[in-house]
């Protein structure tokens, strides 16, 4: 079973290998690159201005990471058009239909992006042009597929001339208008030559030369050769609607195993159960079942003392009841209170926060989670997305308060900052108070809050007053 799978950089480790693996097919199979194009890969894909083209990599591999073939786009949003540099598979998978998945999926990509054409080069499959029958009928195979799609070489133009006098075996560019219909104007196709050209094959091409190409376009609309080995009427004309990259939705399975009915407890299941009414209609998502995760991810996040307090005393309660903080002592961590009552105002920061019998199993199904997302996002899925309650972001290191016990979010991070810098972006209508006490003093996990004003939003801004002046 082959999976198609976009890369959008060599962040991952995940990524790392597969686009390893890309460069290895690059490398065996078409000697004449030169290395260093190969090895700038990773760059050009992080940074579009390397090329003037904005890469993106399709990759098709096994459920176990091997890459079966892939397909480099380039994009240039500003013309409108997208240039097929690469599609290959590895060599001992020919045939199967991974070029032709791989194709369709740049066809759907390139629709998605609403461009005007996709183009791409393609060695000649005449005798006069290619005098090598092994690779001549290689050229014929690779044209007689595009047609079926409908995409033809460009005629009657000096595309196919040779840049220095010892050139042979120059390639057409060919042109895809999927499925649109629509001819190929004379000033649009100018317009991707240069660019092409010029960018691509920069420092190759002499200004003068790529001037009289693109001159040499005089046709409006510009000539594409009839069908050679296709029927027209056998064209696939329609690119079916882009297949979106599902999102990974793990949901708290337990969540709603706790639920206080009492003391205006605003924290209910009803928000789960609105979320996915809203999310599960569009076919975006696929359920991810949460998988356990051992304790030593809360315990780089939060202190021993504070994990180990929230188990023991959510066991205590009885169940039924509740536990609300009244009392908050100095927070002295060599001398912690021992008063059940008292001890959970030394780890809570509100009154409104209960401790019963299931606040912990929730909070730590929250936790695994959050750690399954992040798993997802390592195995080199796009986007993930963990839909859970108890919520997470005003649990401190050594403290829980807001309806929340753990800090998913900051647990995540945690887990994800071992393979590079993070960034937690919190839209919560309150101050995301907890990543901030956990990570205020890293450099590794960037936290940003975009909150209500303290004055009225929970956290409330705690002032504190100089004394009054003695007169006299």
């Amino acid at each position: 079973m082959l999976r198609i799978r976009r890369i959008y950089d060599n962040v991952l480790p995940v990524n790392k290998s597969t686009l390893s693996q890309v460069q290895e097919i690059l490398r065996s199979q078409f000697a004449a690159i030169d290395p260093k194009e190969i090895d700038t890969i990773a760059e050009k894909l992080r940074n579009p201005f390397k090329q003037r083209f904005r890469m993106i990599l399709f990759v098709a591999e096994s459920i176990k990471g091997k890459v079966r073939g892939f397909a480099l786009l380039l994009h240039e949003p500003d013309l409108r058009f997208t240039y097929l540099d690469w599609i290959a598979t590895a060599s001992d998978r020919a045939g199967g239909g991974i070029g032709g998945a791989l194709y369709d999926r740049i066809r759907q990509e390139s629709l998605a992006l609403k461009v005007d054409g996709l183009f791409f080069e393609s060695l000649p499959d005449d005798a006069a042009d290619c005098p090598d029958l092994t690779e001549l009928k290689q050229n014929q195979a690779r044209l007689r597929f595009y047609e079926r799609y409908g995409a033809r070489p460009i005629i009657d133009t000096a595309y196919e001339s040779p840049v220095k006098p010892e050139d042979s075996c120059m390639p057409h560019l060919v042109f895809d208008d999927l499925g649109s219909g629509r001819p190929l104007r004379r000033s649009f196709a100018q317009a991707v030559v240069r660019a092409v050209l010029e960018r691509k094959y920069a420092g190759y091409c002499p200004a003068a030369y790529v001037d009289r190409v693109v001159a040499s376009f005089r046709d409006n609309p510009v000539h594409l050769r009839p069908y050679r080995y296709v029927k027209p009427e056998a064209v696939i004309k329609v690119v079916e609607s882009r297949s979106i990259e599902q999102i990974a939705l793990i949901v708290n399975d337990r969540h709603d195993i706790h639920h206080v009915h009492e003391r205006g407890y605003v924290e209910s299941p009803v928000r789960v159960k609105t979320i996915l009414n809203v999310i599960e209609p569009s076919g975006m998502f696929t359920h991810i079942k949460p998988r356990p995760f051992p304790d030593k991810h809360l315990t780089a996040v939060h202190d021993a003392d504070f994990v180990g307090y929230l188990k023991r005393a959510c066991a205590e309660v009885p169940a039924g009841k509740s536990l609300y903080p009244y009392i908050f002592p100095i927070r002295n961590k060599t001398r912690p209170p021992k008063e059940p009552s008292v001890l959970s105002g030394y780890y809570c920061i509100d009154t409104f926060t209960p401790i019963n019998a299931n606040a912990y199993l929730a909070a730590r199904r929250s936790v695994d989670c959050a750690l399954t997302a992040a798993r997802e996002i390592l195995d080199g899925r796009r986007i993930a997305y963990a839909l859970i309650r108890p919520p997470g972001h005003h649990a401190e290191r050594r403290s829980f308060g807001g309806f929340c016990y753990f800090n998913n979010n900051a647990i995540a991070a945690q887990y994800l900052c071992a393979h590079g810098k993070v960034a937690i972006l919190d839209v919560d209508y309150h101050h995301g108070n907890g990543g901030q006490d956990i990570f205020y003093r890293r450099s590794d996990v960037l936290t940003v809050s975009l909150h209500g004003h303290p004055r009225f939003a929970y956290l409330f801004l705690r002032v504190r007053r100089g004394a009054r002046r003695r007169r006299g």
